[in-house]
């Protein structure tokens, strides 16, 4: 009799397990159903709305940049009349493949009537423009180039096109909160069913150890994901969001820790302090988006010509920039220095404010010698700094390097650190 009771026990909890297995299963489909749910919602909120926008933000790029700063430089004469054609066709050329674009997307039947709208004045604007174009190809005089007229087109086509931008917005937003609902309605059925199923998962106690290692399993997995997006914030609090270089923060990190293993190996360090020459007149000149564009194209012929892993490039505020170099003697560091200068150079960037060359320059102060555990940290950038304006003072587009380290006294060592 006993031992029928015990199979029949058998059974039932065969059956329990069965049913929980069953459940588990059924948990599991209705889980990856709405994932593969979740998937489309969020493909449908930011390939169907956030493209368009992009899109159509490149458009209104492209008519300040690309027409009307064009036409700014050549009624200013910066540019050539050749060079103001070819900007103009390719600037329309590029407005009508991306109005193209955003024209294949999919719309709705009400949002017709504005596109169509917006479509007829791009032509109309767009006619003003080819008009231009015309004129230019007949060597047209740039000089009595109307800029009111263009600035009122290009005004009005840019307001039309942000109502367009702020529907596509809206649309995201709209979608977003219909996501969200499907989402937490998703989200309170899994609940349930999961609440169901752990009340019968609490009779078997092997169950109640598995689901414990499952959560177990999801906090590493949160852990991990915390970490990896810490690490991010990180590298982002490292960089400067212009140059994509190194920042001053980390260059004090960087700063502390190599000449710390330079003093240990009684190895070569070098220091370089750079600075493009006349930067305040070129911004006042050519305005302060060409100034970003100057210490772009700076920080790039750093990055292209200090690649070993041993070299450090660093922008240290406005148009100053650091190279912190190890292993390198001061030969190799001077060479380094006069390939930078003579690189910046060749890159012709216009400078007509420039008192020293017609073209951007940059000027280098070079700090390289043998660290020791008599070498104070702050010497290196105090003499770095002098030499960096002993080049400016001696003309410019040039560096100025010194092994000597201990010619800086304390007093001014400790003025520049106050």
């Amino acid at each position: 009799m006993q031992f029928i009771e015990a199979l029949k026990l058998r059974s039932k909890l065969f059956f329990l397990f069965i049913m929980i297995t069953i459940g588990l299963v059924g948990v599991g489909i209705i889980g990856a159903i709405n994932i593969d749910s979740m998937k489309k919602n969020i493909d449908s909120l930011y390939f169907g709305s956030l493209v368009p926008v992009t899109e159509l933000n490149e458009i209104v790029r492209t008519y300040h940049s690309g027409l009307a700063a064009t036409l700014y430089k050549a009624k200013s004469g910066e540019m050539s009349s050749q060079e103001a054609t070819s900007n103009l066709e390719n600037s329309l050329r590029k407005i009508n493949k991306q109005w193209k674009n955003y024209e294949v997307h999919f719309k709705r039947d009400e949002e017709l009537e504005y596109v169509e709208y917006v479509s007829y004045e791009i032509k109309t604007v767009n006619k003003h423009f080819l008009k231009l174009l015309g004129n230019f190809r007949s060597n047209f005089d740039a000089s009595k180039i109307s800029m009111s007229t263009t600035e009122k087109y290009v005004f009005h086509i840019s307001n039309v096109l942000q109502k367009l931008i702020n529907y596509e917005v809206e649309v995201a937003q709209y979608e977003r909160k219909k996501f969200l609902q499907v989402y937490e309605s998703t989200l309170l059925n899994l609940k349930i069913i999961l609440a169901l199923i752990i009340i019968a998962v609490l009779v078997i106690s092997y169950m109640v150890f598995s689901s414990i290692q499952k959560d177990h399993e999801y906090l590493e997995i949160a852990t991990k994901k915390l970490k990896r997006a810490n690490k991010k914030l990180e590298s982002v609090s490292y960089t400067d969001s212009l140059t994509s270089m190194h920042n001053r923060r980390y260059f004090n990190l960087v700063y502390e820790k190599e000449l710390k293993r330079a003093k240990r190996t009684h190895s070569y360090i070098t220091f370089m302090m750079l600075d493009i020459d006349y930067f305040k007149q070129y911004n006042d000149t050519y305005g302060h988006l060409e100034g970003d564009k100057a210490l772009q194209e700076v920080s790039k012929v750093l990055q292209e010509t200090l690649k070993r892993p041993s070299d450090f490039v660093f922008r240290l505020g406005g148009e100053e920039f650091g190279v912190l170099l190890t292993q390198t003697d001061e030969s190799s560091s001077a060479k380094l220095a006069r390939e930078i200068c003579d690189v910046v150079r060749g890159k012709k960037i216009p400078h007509k404010a420039s008192k020293s060359c017609e073209y951007l320059t940059v000027s280098l102060g070079v700090v390289c010698c043998i660290a020791d555990d008599a070498l104070n940290e702050d010497i290196l950038l105090f003499r770095a700094d002098e030499m960096l304006y002993e080049a400016k003072e001696t003309g410019r587009d040039r560096y100025i390097i010194t092994s000597n380290v201990s010619q800086s006294t304390a007093k001014n060592i400790a003025d520049m650190t106050a």
